[in-house]
């Protein structure tokens, strides 16, 4: 049992960073409930 099993998460990617496909990609594996992802420009 990992640390997110069973969680929804909340993916924010960052466009000069690291964007949100590279983290769900990441968290393909897991048991976790990606429920928004997206990725932003910060000022």
């Amino acid at each position: 049992m990992g640390l997110f099993d069973g969680k929804k998460v909340v993916v924010i990617g960052d466009r000069d960073g690291i964007p949100a496909p590279a983290i769900d990609k990441c968290l393909e594996g897991t048991a976790v409930d990606i429920v928004f992802s997206t990725t932003e420009c910060f000022v």
